[in-house]
This record gives structure tokens, C-alpha cells and sequence, in this order.
């Protein structure tokens, strides 16, 4: 294995400090890449995130907004959920598309994964594209106070832009999508 991919560090214990339904936080003593010992946090997700940018005939998108309790703000996001063990992350994203959004999709398109915050955590975020949509009824979590906003894919586009969409899945699923587009590899 060349050096580059080999593991640097050793774990010479490991301790759980909290844990819930969605994460747990580990503590780590370690020996780190230039020898000495030192600590490492991590914290572990559940579940795998998912995002769907769901795109209708018209070339509109629908996003959702939420006031985020960890940020204590409002945020404007593609339909976003969690993936838990016992689903694949496309069954997930077809859920929550229709959870939050009444949306279903008649064609379905894997964007790609991305790690969300690699230093810290071991988050993994699956990414879809979902056309050929039909409206049904939303039922969002209780959890979940949410406007729907219905755009076109170019102001979703712009939105991210401007620093009006912050959330990292959305940032990433919608500039991938506008990348795939651009190069002639995306056609709705």
C-alpha cells in the first residue's frame, strides 16, 4: 500500500462518552502521525444522510425550510432524511421526498456520497436526482415545521450562490447536479 493510503495512526483506547438514537461521541487516546500520543474525538452517525434534488417537467426544483435547532436558524434545503440500517438509501430518499414534499418520482438518478465533516465525524451523505414527479400528500415528522418552496433548478442554482442555501448536502447535491448539467452528462 503506498504510503499515502496507509493508516498513520494507532488507537490505544477507546471510550464511549455519549450516546442516542441519531449519534454517539467517542474518545480516542492515540498515537498520532508523527509519533506521539494524543487524543481524537469522533462522532459516529447512525444513520447515513440522504438528499434528493427533485426536478419537475418545467425544470423546477423543491426545497424545504426549517428552523434548525442545532444552528438556531432558519435553513432552505433539498429534501433531506436519514437512512437507518434496515433501508437502502434510495428507499429513504424516495420516503422522505414524499414525507416532506408529497413528491413521488418515476425516475430515479444516484448523484453520488460525499463525508460531511471528515475531521470530526464519520457522517456519509447519499445523493439523488428524482424526475417524472406526481404530487400526493406530504406528512412530515413531528419534528418537522416545514414550508415547501417550489423554484426553478437555476434559482436553486443561484441560491446556493448567494450563501441563501447553507446546508452542506444541499450545497453539494445541487452543485454536482449543476456541474453534470453543464458538461452534458445531466439531461433532465
Amino acid at each position: 500500500m503506498p504510503l499515502a493510503e496507509k493508516n498513520p495512526w494507532k488507537i490505544l483506547n477507546e471510550n464511549l462518552i455519549y450516546e442516542n438514537g441519531w449519534i454517539a461521541l467517542h474518545h480516542y487516546q492515540v498515537i498520532n502521525p508523527s509519533g506521539n500520543e494524543g487524543i481524537y474525538g469522533k462522532v459516529h452517525f447512525k444513520n447515513i444522510a440522504v438528499g434528493v434534488i427533485p426536478v419537475d417537467d418545467e425544470m423546477n426544483t423543491y426545497l424545504v425550510g426549517q428552523y434548525r435547532f442545532t444552528l438556531q436558524q432558519y435553513s432552505w434545503e433539498i429534501p433531506e432524511g436519514g437512512c437507518p440500517d434496515n433501508e437502502q438509501p434510495q428507499q429513504t430518499a424516495q420516503r422522505e421526498l414524499l414525507e416532506e414534499t408529497g413528491l413521488k418520482a418515476g425516475k430515479w438518478e444516484y448523484l453520488g456520497s460525499a463525508h460531511l465533516s471528515n475531521s470530526v465525524t464519520d457522517e456519509i451523505a447519499e445523493l439523488f436526482v428524482a424526475t417524472q414527479l406526481q404530487q400526493f400528500s406530504a406528512s412530515p415528522e413531528e419534528t418537522e415545521e416545514l414550508q415547501i418552496k417550489k423554484v426553478p433548478l437555476q434559482q436553486a442554482f443561484a441560491m446556493v450562490e448567494n450563501g441563501a442555501i447553507k446546508d452542506a448536502v444541499s450545497i453539494i447535491a445541487l452543485q454536482k447536479l449543476q456541474l453534470l448539467w453543464m458538461q452534458g452528462k445531466w439531461k433532465p
